[in-house]
């Protein structure tokens, strides 16, 4: 099969054919319909940093984990419940199922988790791609690829306003624009926030989160955002999220909460950095990070989306072929306005 191999890191990605993957007992091979190309993703490609906190990419690597296809082939042991044309999404990793991590819907804590994007479980920037049975999701016939594509995009954002504690009527405050913070502010619609701000330093980009639940935009290069946050949302906001997550970014939404506030991290930050604990200490702000989520959360992506809950039409700005899909994945590390660009394979 043809895929977006990482060649060298840092090095533009390089179509190749790859053997193709082949199921385990307990495994399903999916035709890729459609995969989102995440930020992770990005970082990862340029990373040679083994400090980070994050895993190291290889040559070989086939990255994407934002995805939905149709089932290809099924494992002797899975074929009870799927079958050859069954439309699904997928989790981004397998696990053991068992451990006390997998029982609690955490199988990316699974001490014995196989990781997307490794020589064992190659992504889904490929024409077919390898899952586990226990991690699938079935999507709904009234569920594209491309919204299958976003459950994973979207259940990162879900996490995030969980962990934020969002009370009806709140103001919040969204730092970034990009995907993650126009997922952000969609649930933080969803959940019964009044006053929605987005800041982002390219006005057209947050412009965008006004069709997904916004209440106003700030341009971030102009002013002071904290006076304008607060005087478009009839007060300073409660819940501050940094969407961006880039070195300073922390310290800025610091800077920018008020007394009491909570803070929420939910943009991935690979390089060192530097702050000063003492503001938040004195504001007693609250902050905490989300990373992913939990499995069951799949689910529920799934479902609203099948009910016509949610829409995600605004955030996918362009879709590309397997062969342009390396230039396009470059041009995405460029300040751009691109939101969502997703791979959608033939």
């Amino acid at each position: 099969m043809k895929a977006a191999v990482i060649q060298e890191i840092g090095s533009p990605l390089a179509i190749e054919d790859i053997p193709d993957p082949e199921p385990g007992l307990t495994d399903l091979i999916l035709k890729v319909g459609a995969c989102g190309i995440c930020g992770t993703d990005l970082h990862m490609s340029e990373n040679k940093d083994p400090n980070v906190g994050w895993r190291m990419m290889h040559p070989g690597c086939v990255m994407g984990h934002e995805f939905a296809g149709e089932v290809m082939e099924v494992g002797r042991e899975a074929k009870q419940h799927w079958h050859p044309g069954d439309r699904v999404t997928a989790l981004p990793w397998i696990s053991c199922g068992e451990c006390p991590a997998c029982q609690a819907g955490l199988g990316y804590r699974c001490p014995n988790v196989i990781s997307r994007a490794t020589a064992d479980l190659p992504g889904a920037y490929a024409e077919y791609c390898r899952v586990g049975a226990r991690e699938t999701i079935r999507l709904p016939d009234q569920v594209s690829f491309r919204e299958g594509a976003l459950v994973e995009p979207l259940a990162v954002g879900f996490n995030a306003v969980r962990r934020a504690n969002l009370k009806p009527g709140d103001r919040v405050l969204i730092v970034g624009a990009g995907p993650v913070g126009l997922t952000v502010a969609m649930w933080c619609r969803f959940f019964g926030a009044q006053h929605i701000v987005v800041s982002d330093l390219v006005p057209a980009r947050a412009q965008r989160s006004m069709a997904l639940g916004a209440t106003a935009i700030i341009d971030a290069s102009v002013g002071d955002v904290p006076e304008q946050a607060a005087a478009a949302a009839g007060g300073p906001p409660r819940v501050v999220f940094d969407c961006v997550g880039v070195p300073g970014s922390l310290q800025l939404v610091i800077d920018y909460a008020a007394p009491n506030a909570q803070i929420v991290i939910v943009g991935l930050c690979m390089a060192g950095d530097h702050l000063f604990p003492t503001k938040a200490l004195v504001k007693e702000l609250d902050i905490s990070f989300a990373y992913v989520y939990r499995e069951e959360d799949f689910a529920t992506v799934v479902h609203l989306l099948a009910e016509g809950r949610i829409d995600t039409a605004p955030m996918v700005s362009d879709k590309v072929d397997l062969t342009a899909f390396p230039t396009a994945f470059e041009d995405l590390k460029q300040p751009n306005l691109q939101i969502k660009v997703m791979l959608e394979v033939d």
